[in-house]
């Protein structure tokens, strides 16, 4: 398959949800064909199903592809020489072409009422016959429908599906798809209000916008043989026609759902919607290049890849059709991977509004000296807030119990800490040569291990028992502040011994 001439490609979500990483991995595919090709990337909103509309869900999904970096060449907000991009917009146009297919044979009007499709769906389960609209109006001539439609009517527009033979369609990635066309019933492309239904309008925009590539979820395979036949009745060539993979749940058992999504993310901390990855402290690189590997891959061996890597590398022969199973271990080792690649003003700048969010007034001269003790160990942005929060609160609180190392008493852990603070007391500057080389020393003084040492002087100095590393931590507090914890943890002992 070449990628030579530029190609024009669209991602057409409907307004009906939140971005979800189906939808944001068919965006991408777009997007990097696109730019690898020249050619152009066109959103457009896809609202003929207005029934399941939710109000926010078109700035959503474009505020969702905004921040994973899918920039549209042409769209509703931007414009373009194809307009409009909003396909409710496109209704007197859908319906002129829908007019021009009842001209032409290719189509005609059906009256049949829901109460006659009704009995004839019981029947044919009765005789177990497959349930399909019959064709009682195929034959009516045009112009006795048109009377009966001009008199008030109601009726829907049918394509005329051929009676007899086969449709052979070429998907780019799973080759020649075909279907006896007596499995297929006349479908509806206009409903009784003139609005079009998705099958005629997304083929007619389709043409219009001189789309090139056609790259879509697997669950429109299905509806495939009929896009075909729409677009072959008006003699218009075909896009290429790319299905991509499903997915499948981490169990690698059964299809994603977006329900069980919205679950994952109240019971795992994990969410399949793009909107819910920045919120839980993901990248928007790591997720790029997550979804970019569950279906496509550069070559055998590389799995981490920057947009402009993947644009580079980008061919759709490299697509896989198998099932791809969402596995988030991936998505927090690519998260992880993304955060240690950051430049550090901009881990700064990344890990800014989680404190924000938590209430923590952290400025941004405080966290860049913080910085390099999180940058190294995150998986996630928001984890830097349960991490370092400490360095910011006038004080600590914890269970006094967690000052007492297992295999320790109230007494021994009190000794250890008064220990600790005339050891401090006796260097002028707390940095990491002058502390640890002596605290090590002196739990070997004491006769403790270093973990319980260390342990307790964790908890006094942080409140947690995981921190960034301790004497690097105590480097970056004021000393002030080390000897007001330190003195609170040995009254808090002194009150267990009591």
């Amino acid at each position: 398959m070449s990628n030579a001439t530029p190609a024009r490609v669209r991602f057409a979500p409907s307004p009906t949800g939140y971005l979800h990483i189906g939808g944001a991995r068919t965006a991408l595919y777009d997007y990097l064909l696109a730019k690898k090709t020249g050619g152009q990337f066109i959103l457009r909103i896809e609202d003929t199903d207005q029934a399941r509309f939710v109000p926010d869900a078109v700035e959503e999904q474009k505020n969702s592809l905004r921040w994973l970096g899918i920039v549209w060449d042409e769209g509703p907000d931007v414009g373009g020489s194809y307009g409009p991009y909003v396909q409710s917009q496109r209704a007197d146009i859908h319906r002129q072409h829908a007019e021009q297919l009842i001209e032409e044979g290719k189509a005609y009007y059906c009256f049949c009422t829901k109460e006659r499709r009704d009995a004839v769906r019981r029947e044919q389960q009765v005789l177990k016959n497959q349930t399909r609209y019959d064709g009682h109006c195929r034959h009516i001539p045009l112009d006795e429908a048109k009377k009966r439609k001009a008199s008030g009517e109601s009726c829907v527009v049918r394509f005329k599906v051929p009676l007899d033979g086969k449709t052979t369609v070429r998907d780019e990635i799973r080759g020649d798809i075909t279907v006896d066309n007596s499995t297929m019933d006349d479908f509806i492309i206009l409903k009784s209000d003139g609005t079009s239904l998705y099958h005629l309008a997304a083929m007619v925009d389709d043409h219009l916008m001189a789309i090139t590539h056609v790259i879509r979820g697997s669950e429109w395979l299905s509806s495939l043989p009929r896009h075909s036949l729409i677009i072959r009745a008006f003699n218009w060539q075909e896009p290429k026609w790319v299905h991509l993979s499903i997915f499948l749940k981490p169990s690698g058992k059964g299809k994603m759902s977006k329900r069980e999504s919205a679950d994952m993310k109240t019971e795992e901390g994990h969410s399949t919607f793009v909107r819910d990855m920045e919120e839980l402290g993901y990248l928007p690189e790591a997720v790029l290049n997550w979804i970019v590997l569950m279906g496509w891959s550069l070559d055998d061996k590389t799995d981490q890849l920057s947009l402009d890597e993947m644009i580079d590398g980008f061919t759709l022969d490299r697509l896989n059709p198998s099932a791809a199973a969402v596995n988030f271990d991936k998505l927090d080792h690519f998260n992880g991977v993304h955060i240690r690649k950051l430049a550090p003003e901009d881990f700064v700048k990344r890990i800014q509004p989680f404190f924000d969010r938590a209430g923590i007034h952290a400025s941004e001269d405080r966290l860049r000296h913080i910085a390099p003790l999180l940058q190294e160990r995150l998986t996630t942005l928001d984890e830097s807030v349960d991490l370092a929060a400490f360095f910011f609160r006038d004080a600590v609180t914890y269970d006094a119990a967690q000052l007492v190392p297992k295999g320790m008493t109230a007494s021994a852990a009190l000794a250890a800490l008064q220990k600790t603070r005339a050891l401090f007391e006796s260097i002028p500057n707390l940095t990491l040569e002058t502390t640890e080389p002596p605290m090590r020393q002196l739990a070997t003084d004491l006769n403790l291990k270093p973990g319980q040492l260390f342990g307790i002087l964790r908890i006094a100095i942080t409140g947690q028992q995981v921190s960034p590393p301790l004497f690097q931590t105590i480097e970056l507090l004021d000393r002030k502040v080390v000897f007001e914890r330190i003195e609170q943890a040995e009254k808090l002992l002194k009150e267990i011994n009591k």
